[in-house]
């Protein structure tokens, strides 16, 4: 029997829709009665919300109804009244222009969801890059008791006897047949070998980062991150999860008291020991926004100059997520990082990271999961630059990097919007030596619309034929976890605002410069003004419906792109939503 919810009055949430005998809980009940459910289905018990972003539009999430049947099966052990609602669900591969485009208005699907329904607890069932902080973000707003379950990695497929992830070995593929030194034919194999099963990017892409860091946080149970999705494992922590999300709502446990500034830091922390995506720099800006916590760029900046890469997986290192998970997964790596995490941080589990960790062995597959005193690879594996071009910073993935082009002095060759880099990258014609610095603009949040992942832009054809395979290159758009390169991200403002990207001419010279943490546009900045004075705007992409409205109210990405209006989480989520009404009163 249930305890209390966090309010002090001892009772659930979905009490105030099923106690009492008057009309609105006639209604609430007889709802239930519909759909089969007994009285004593749900009556005194905690109704568990299973919040899935199955999809067949979504290889990486078609296995969630299968892994929703194992979250039902705990939450019925452990005495709840499970209740599956589906919200709406984001692939990378399909969804265009980019799934970020869709991040908040999923997000407030799933807050709404959660506010608007009897619901003392729920599972977020996530695993696609973007369903993540989606879910978390429309959770930590709403702030009734969440746990999460992410749907692991897909099986890796196998290239002339190479596995091979989703999308880092694509990329070096996709370069070789650019170049010639693959053939068509070939590169059709690799067609017919990738995805060979569900799950989500087998390497540390942005939905395998998201996973880590969602232990990080603290928001699942420990080892829920890493286990394949095709694994019998995968489905046993799902019923784990759903006995866990019980107790969450009987303790009246909620985001809140969770995702503290302390749980931030542990997050950053994993997400720089995995070498993960720049993505989740975002994404984790924008959860911490709906928290009230203070994050901003700097501190991923400084927890990486302290935290080296320990987790030897692509595309940073070598190995894929399953190598990690055989080696003993998240809690092994975050068993080596121990000295750099906030032990004291409390956890979905009911105890702290530290006694979590405390039963924690270390790994015994050190070619996998290094140690603090020798590391993969030395700490600053991300850094966060400033300067005359990025003034509101950018991001750059630097153990994914030449380490040579860390210090690199070039001039610009400029493309504006994707339209125009596809038209120009490959023409024979084009100015452009490996010592050039590529910039795209009109990519960011508004200028796309919706940042996609374009920021790898490809290297031209005649210098790939040349034997060039990296080149700096500097936009406001985001890239694929899955992709390296010495790659400058997010640049705020982006190019369709008032700022130095967007009058940065071809031929201007750039300076990046890692150790000093600067990019700078080396044009006098009286030039600077004189080009902004004449700057005028592009036309905005939409102008009726959710475009205009994301266009009108996204942050920047320094921001996380969420919308100035979602900042923050309900002051009082036990007495919403409004309109449970009590006595004789009719309608709905």
């Amino acid at each position: 029997m249930s305890e209390r919810n966090g309010n002090g009055d001892g009772k659930l949430k979905s009490t105030r829709w099923f106690e009492g005998d008057d009309v609105p809980a006639f209604v609430h009940r007889t709802a239930l009665r519909a759909e089969g459910f007994a009285t004593a289905d749900f009556e005194g018990k905690p109704v568990i919300g299973i919040c899935n972003s199955w999809s067949e539009l979504i290889n990486c999430n078609v296995h969630f109804r299968a892994l929703a049947n194992s979250v039902r099966r705990g939450i019925l052990q452990a005495g709840g009244l499970p209740l599956e609602f589906p919200t709406m669900s984001l692939g990378e591969q399909l969804m265009k222009p980019t799934t970020m485009l869709y991040r908040n208005l999923m997000a407030m699907d799933v807050e709404e969801s959660i506010r608007a329904n009897p619901l003392d607890g729920v599972v977020l069932i996530a695993g696609c890059d973007k369903t993540v902080p989606a879910q978390l973000m429309g959770a930590a707003s709403a702030d009734v008791p969440a746990i999460m379950l992410t749907g692991g990695p897909a099986t890796p497929a196998v290239f002339r006897g190479k596995e091979i992830g989703v999308g880092t070995d694509l990329w070096e593929y996709t370069d070789d047949l650019r170049a010639g030194r693959m053939t068509r034919e070939e590169y059709d194999e690799l067609e017919a070998a990738s995805g060979p099963s569900v799950g989500h990017c087998p390497e540390m892409g942005t939905a395998s980062t998201l996973a880590a860091v969602v232990e990080g946080l603290g928001m699942t149970l420990p080892g829920a991150a890493a286990a394949p999705a095709v694994d019998a494992r995968r489905y046993q922590v799902a019923g784990e999860v759903g006995r866990r999300a019980v107790a969450l709502a009987e303790e009246g446990v909620r985001p809140s008291q969770i995702l503290t500034k302390e749980a931030f830091d542990n997050a950053i922390t994993v997400l720089l020991a995995v070498g993960g995506s720049t993505n989740a720099v975002i994404h984790l800006i924008a959860l911490a926004g709906r928290c009230g916590v203070d994050l901003d760029l700097d501190r991923f900046d400084e927890l990486s100059r302290r935290t080296p890469l320990v987790a030897d997986v692509r595309p940073s290192g070598e190995h894929l997520v399953e190598q990690l998970f055989h080696a003993g997964g998240v809690p092994a790596l975050m068993k080596e990082l121990e000295p750099l995490l906030e032990l004291g941080a409390p956890t979905v589990t009911g105890a702290t990271v530290g006694e979590n960790l405390a039963a924690v062995k270390q790994s015994t597959d050190r070619s996998v999961i290094a140690t603090l005193a020798e590391p993969v690879k030395p700490a600053e594996g991300l850094a966060v630059v400033r300067g005359s071009l990025a003034p509101g910073g950018a991001v750059i993935k630097v153990s994914a990097a030449d380490q040579k082009l860390l210090t690199h002095r070039g001039p610009a060759v400029v493309f504006d919007g994707m339209d125009d880099l596809i038209a120009r990258i490959d023409d024979p014609d084009l100015e452009v030596s490996a010592d050039s610095v590529l910039i795209l603009r009109g990519a960011g949040p508004v200028g796309a619309p919706g940042m996609p992942e374009w920021g790898a832009v490809p290297i031209p054809q005649k210098l790939l034929e040349a034997g060039v395979r990296d080149m700096v290159r500097v936009s406001d758009a985001r890239m694929s976890g899955t992709a390296y390169g010495t790659v400058v991200l997010h640049v705020a403002p982006e190019g369709v605002k008032p700022g130095p990207l967007a009058v940065v001419r071809s031929g201007d010279m750039i300076r990046l410069d890692f150790a000093s943490r600067s990019l700078d546009l080396e044009v006098p900045a009286a030039e600077i003004e004189a080009r902004l004075a004449d700057f005028v705007p592009p036309e905005p992409k939409y102008r009726r419906g959710y475009g205009a409205m994301f266009l009108e109210h996204v942050m920047q990405a320094d921001q996380g792109c969420d919308f100035d209006f979602l900042q923050g989480r309900s002051e009082n989520p036990e007495e919403e939503p409004y309109g449970v009404l009590r006595g004789m009163i009719g309608g709905w």
